[in-house]
Formats: C-alpha cells, sequence, structure tokens
C-alpha cells in the first residue's frame, strides 16, 4: 500500500488536473475561435436587429457589425443560429453557441449572467397604435392613466421592462413572441405596442401594416430619476469567462468606430451610436438609472 502522503499527493493532483480540465475550454475560446477562424452566433430573426431574408442571407444591424468586427481579426466562417429571444442567454451559457448578436439591451440584471461587449447602439422606445392614435397615447403615463388600454410588448426586451419600470401593471401588459405582437395590435386584440424606434419605422415600411397603424408622435418613454431618457444601448453577448474574446471583440471595434464604418452602418438600419466614452461598466451599474 501506498504510504498516506502519497495518497494524499495523489488525489490533490488529481483534484487539481480536472479543474485545470474543466476550465481548459472557457479559457481556450478566444484560441479557438481565431484559429479555427469560424464562431457561432445566436440571433432571434427580428428585423432590423438580426432577420434571415428570403434567399436565405443573414443581415439586420447586428449581423453586419459583428461580421466587420471579426473579420479583421481573422473570422470568416459566421454560423447564424436563430433562437427565440428569451432562449439566448440560456442557449449561450449551456454553449450552445458562442455569442448573441441580436440587439440586446445591456441591463444590471443581465450583467448578473453574462459580459457585454461596449454599447455600439442606442435606441429610445416607440408605441405602435392604431391608425389616428384614437386613444391619444403620447408616454407610457397615458397608459398608466387609462387602465382600459390594453398594452402589448415583446417577451424580454428593454422596451417591455422599460414600460413595466414606468407603471404599467403586469395584469395590462401582454406579452408575445416574435411577430405575434404585431398581429395582435393589427387583429385590435391589443391597443398599443411597444418596440424600438428603429423596428416601429421597420414594420411601418410594410404596406398592410402602414394602413393600420402608426407610430405614436409624441412619446415619452420611461424617464429615469436622474431626467433621462430610458434606452436600449445595444451591445454584443459573451459568456462571463469569455473575457479575452470580448476584449478582442472591443479593440476591434474601437478601430471600426475611429474610421466610420460603424457609424455607416448603424445608419443603414435606422440607429444611432451609443454616447462615446458609455461603457458596458457604465450600463450594467444600478446607479447609471437613479
Amino acid at each position: 500500500m501506498a504510504p498516506r502522503w502519497k495518497k494524499l499527493l495523489l488525489s490533490v493532483t488529481a483534484a487539481v488536473g480536472l479543474i485545470a480540465s474543466a476550465s481548459a475550454p472557457a479559457e481556450q475560446i478566444k484560441d479557438r475561435v481565431l484559429q479555427e477562424g469560424r464562431i457561432t452566433i445566436g440571433m432571434e430573426n427580428s428585423a432590423p436587429w438580426a432577420y434571415k431574408t428570403a434567399d436565405g442571407t443573414v443581415t439586420g444591424v447586428h449581423p453586419d457589425l459583428i461580421r466587420a468586427v471579426l473579420e479583421p481579426l481573422g473570422i470568416k466562417q459566421f454560423d447564424f443560429v436563430i433562437i427565440d429571444f428569451g432562449a439566448l442567454i440560456p442557449s449561450l451559457l449551456a454553449k450552445k453557441i458562442d455569442v448573441v448578436a441580436s440587439g440586446m439591451g445591456i441591463t444590471p440584471a443581465r450583467c448578473k449572467q453574462v459580459i457585454f461587449s461596449d454599447p455600439d447602439l442606442a435606441s429610445t422606445d416607440a408605441i405602435l397604435v392604431k391608425k389616428g392614435n384614437p386613444l391619444n397615447i403620447h408616454s407610457y403615463e397615458d397608459i398608466v392613466k387609462n387602465p382600459g388600454i390594453r398594452m402589448g410588448g415583446y417577451r424580454g426586451s428593454s422596451n417591455t421592462e422599460n414600460a413595466l419600470a414606468a407603471g404599467i401593471p403586469q395584469g395590462q401588459m401582454q406579452l408575445f413572441q416574435d411577430v405575434d405582437g404585431l398581429s395582435a395590435i393589427q387583429a385590435g386584440r391589443i391597443d398599443a405596442l411597444t418596440l424600438g424606434v428603429a423596428t416601429a419605422e421597420r414594420m411601418l415600411k410594410q404596406p398592410l401594416v402602414s394602413e393600420r397603424l402608426e407610430r405614436a408622435t409624441p412619446f415619452k418613454g420611461h424617464i429615469l430619476k436622474n431626467g433621462r431618457e430610458a434606452a436600449n444601448y445595444g451591445a454584443m453577448v459573451f459568456r462571463p469567462e469569455d473575457t479575452q474574446l470580448r476584449d478582442a471583440y472591443n479593440a476591434s471595434f474601437e478601430k471600426l468606430r475611429a474610421n466610420g464604418t460603424v457609424k455607416r452602418i448603424l445608419a443603414k438600419y435606422g440607429f444611432q451610436e451609443a454616447p462615446d466614452g458609455l461603457t458596458a461598466k457604465d450600463l450594467c451599474s444600478p446607479d447609471y438609472y437613479k
């Protein structure tokens, strides 16, 4: 029999080996992605954020942006996987995908689960209403004051979170997946639908939509205690352990921001750049929203 101290040494060595083995995939994701020149990206099929066209091409503000940022690093193959919005973070954490590129906003709650690139765009909330805005909705406050208004929002979206934070009761809010919200307001099952400005404008370019609906203007979204109007600051999403990949993304992103490439991509889809100097760390702090 081996002496007791040798058994203890073997046990410690085995434990260290298991820990190193378990952590190796997380530490090597940046190297693996760069060596293979390939990355798997989760997205919701929702224009103008990320969507698949009739010919199967994946486009949208975040697919275009992640390609532009990562191609200079040697990544040539981008495998996009369509996933329901609410399942994007769980799929990322389960390592079914490498990154999320689908207009997901940075919020303190999400920062407890994942890490974000620095924000690339800023989008305030908009409301779609019936033609003529018969209920005269121009703010979330108007909806709070009228409990008869049936409000709709997309499950897990920052727009829905803003509407609830503004005081709209849960019982007054119906949650939808994908295009179900648009179908609901067109059919008259809800009176208003909250979404981002760029998404609303893109929906209204469809003739059958613009004949029945319009964007409520002016519109005042959720006003924070500091006086700022709440906005969705979009970014790419990574697993907490994948800081090296996130940092490589940020470094390449800043170069494209400096030469105007980022601004051109965002303008193509009707978005504005996030304020210069605003970081994911700023937006992950609850203090930003006070």
